[in-house]
């Protein structure tokens, strides 16, 4: 009896550190791509090739459209180079990370910074939703949800 009680106890303890694990990855993992969300390279790692994704402008597409978005003129190779500042970084406050076994849920604000501030272009803020699925021991998303948050 004890020690199916030990054995059950560690199965758990077990459980809930590989949560905790994954919950730090696909933390970190939404970091690093804000904050390198002008590049391709970004976009690529972190979207599923299935992904559906519904903008807060209420248009629906997937990451071949996203891809498309970067294909090579001489702008986005300046900008890819780091020659060029993006018009606009991004940054993740509140985020709430919940992982069910291969599937994870992520609720986060998005937060939009002009980075010339001779354009004098507000702070913009969204409410997210991403959905991730582990395949291959990878994470990435599959779908994503954008609302814009109206100024207060």
């Amino acid at each position: 009896m004890i020690k199916t009680l030990v054995a059950s106890l560690a199965l758990v303890l077990v459980a809930q550190s590989a949560a905790a694990s994954d919950v730090e990855e696909i933390t970190s993992m939404l970091h690093h791509f804000l904050a390198h969300s002008s590049t391709e390279a970004a976009h690529q790692r972190f979207w599923a090739d299935d992904l559906v994704y519904s903008s807060s402008a209420g248009l629906r597409f997937g990451k071949a459209e996203i891809l498309a978005g970067y294909e090579a003129s001489d702008e986005d190779e300046a900008a890819a180079s780091g020659d060029e500042e993006p018009p606009m970084v991004y940054s993740g406050e509140e985020v709430d990370v919940r992982v069910y076994d291969d599937m994870a849920v992520v609720a986060f604000k998005l937060v939009g910074t002009p980075t010339n501030e001779a354009t004098e272009a507000d702070v913009l803020y969204y409410y997210n939703t991403g959905t991730f699925l582990k395949r291959d021991g990878i994470w990435q998303v599959v779908a994503w949800q954008a609302t814009k948050i109206p100024p207060q």
